[in-house]
C-alpha cells in the first residue's frame, strides 16, 4: 500500500500516526477538508486485522465526515480517529488521556467525539487531556450519547424513502431488516415499532439482538440470513461494506436506508448495480447525520430541542437527493455527493474571499505599526 497516494487520493489534508509505548496506544487521526470548519468525527476503537486496513477505515470514515457535515448544512468539516485495540478489554484511563493528548496537539484543527467501540465515559476522560471533545455527559453540559439523535434522523430519512416509493410515508406494517442491535439500533427499533412496523432483527451478538426483538416484538435473524429476508427496508446499522458483490444479489428489499457508515463497498459499482436493480438507497452519510447534528450542537451550549429539530430536517434532505438524482438520472449517492461537494465549493468560496480581506488588513496594521 503506497500510504501518500492511498492520502492524495481522496484529497485528505492530514493524516496523524499517534503512538505510546506506555500506555499501548495506536491511533491513526484522519483529517479530510476544513473548508467549511474544523473537523469534527468519531474515534472509533477496533481490533484491525492490519495496519492498512485501519488506515483506509481512517480514510474512508473521515470523507464520509466531510460530506455529512456539508449536506447536513453545518459549518464543519470532516474528520475520524482509530484507536486500535480491543473495546471489550483494552480500555483504560491512560489510553483516552494518551489520545487526548493527540487531540490537544492539532489545536483545534480536529475535534473528536465518540463512535463504535468508544463512549461517554471514554470521552469524559479524553476531556481531562483538551477541550477539542464533544459527546460528553449531559450531568457536565455536553450532549452526551449522540445515537437517540441519530436513530431519529434515519427514522425520518427512512420515511422520506417510502415517500417517495410509495407516495405515502406511513411505515406501518411495513416489514424492516434491521442489522445491528446497537445503540442506534435499538433507538431506531423503538421508533419503528411504535409506528407499528413489523422487525426482523439480528445481530454478531444473539443475545444483544434477541433482546431488542423481545423488546419491539420482532424476529430475530441469524446474521448469515438477513439479506435473504423478504423486507421492504434493508436498514444496515453495523459495521461498513455490506452490501457488495455477494450480498447484493440476495437483497429483496426496495429501499436502504440505515444508520451504517460507508455501506456500499465499492461506492460507484454499487451505487449503479443498486440503481439499476431500482433499489432507492439512502445515501448513509446523509440519512445518519444525526450524530453529528447533535454533537456540533454541543459546540454551542447544546440545546436539545435545536438538534433534534436539525434531525427532523434530514427527511427533505432525503427528499432532496432523490429529486436531484431523478433530474439528472445519476446514482442516489452521486446526487448526495453533487450537493455535498457545491456547498463546499460555494461557502469556501466566501470564506477564501473573507480569509484574503483579514490578511490584508493585518499586514496593512503591521505596516502602521512598523512606520510608527
Amino acid at each position: 500500500m503506497d500510504i501518500f497516494k492511498e492520502i492524495e487520493r481522496r484529497e485528505h489534508e492530514q493524516v496523524v500516526f499517534c503512538s505510546d509505548k506506555q500506555s499501548k496506544f495506536r491511533a491513526i487521526i484522519a483529517i479530510h477538508n476544513t473548508t467549511l470548519g474544523p473537523a469534527l468525527g468519531g474515534a472509533r476503537m477496533w481490533m484491525y486485522a492490519s495496519d492498512q486496513d485501519a488506515l483506509t477505515d481512517a480514510l474512508r470514515l473521515s470523507r464520509g465526515m466531510t460530506y455529512k457535515a456539508a449536506v447536513a448544512g453545518l459549518n464543519l468539516g470532516g474528520g475520524k480517529a482509530v484507536i486500535i485495540g480491543d473495546p471489550n478489554n483494552d480500555k483504560n484511563e491512560a489510553l483516552f488521556r494518551t489520545y487526548g493528548r493527540f487531540v490537544e496537539g492539532l489545536a483545534g484543527r480536529y475535534i473528536t467525539a465518540e463512535d463504535v467501540g468508544t463512549s461517554v465515559q471514554d470521552m469524559e476522560w479524553v476531556r481531562m487531556e483538551t477541550k477539542y471533545v464533544t459527546g460528553i455527559d449531559r450531568a457536565l453540559g455536553g450532549s452526551g450519547d449522540p445515537s437517540p439523535v441519530t436513530a431519529f434522523g434515519v427514522y425520518q430519512g427512512m420515511k422520506a424513502c417510502m415517500k417517495e416509493l410509495t407516495g405515502s410515508e406511513s411505515l406501518k406494517a411495513k416489514k424492516i431488516a434491521v442489522q445491528g442491535a446497537g445503540h442506534v439500533a435499538s433507538y431506531l427499533c423503538e421508533h419503528l415499532a411504535k409506528e407499528g412496523a413489523k422487525l426482523f432483527i439480528t445481530d454478531i451478538y444473539e443475545e444483544k439482538a434477541s433482546a431488542l426483538a423481545a423488546r419491539t416484538k420482532a424476529k430475530y435473524i441469524h446474521p448469515d440470513k438477513i439479506y435473504d429476508v423478504d423486507a421492504d427496508v434493508f436498514c444496515p446499522c453495523a459495521l461498513g461494506a455490506i452490501v457488495n458483490d455477494d450480498t447484493l444479489p440476495r437483497l429483496k428489499a426496495q429501499i436502504i436506508a440505515g444508520g451504517a457508515n460507508n455501506q456500499l463497498k465499492d461506492e460507484k459499482k454499487h451505487g449503479q448495480m443498486l440503481m439499476k436493480k431500482k433499489i432507492l438507497y439512502a445515501p448513509d452519510y446523509a440519512i445518519n447525520a444525526g450524530g453529528l447534528i447533535s454533537v456540533a450542537n454541543e459546540l454551542e451550549g447544546y440545546p436539545h430541542e435545536r438538534a433534534l429539530k436539525q434531525a427532523e430536517g434530514i427527511y427533505d434532505t432525503i427528499r432532496r437527493i432523490f429529486a436531484t438524482a431523478k433530474q439528472e438520472n445519476i446514482p442516489t449517492y452521486e446526487a448526495s455527493d453533487r450537493l455535498a461537494e457545491q456547498r463546499i465549493e460555494s461557502i469556501g468560496h466566501i470564506r477564501n474571499l473573507y480569509a484574503g480581506k483579514s490578511e490584508f488588513v493585518g499586514r496593512l496594521g503591521e505596516l502602521d505599526h512598523m512606520k510608527g
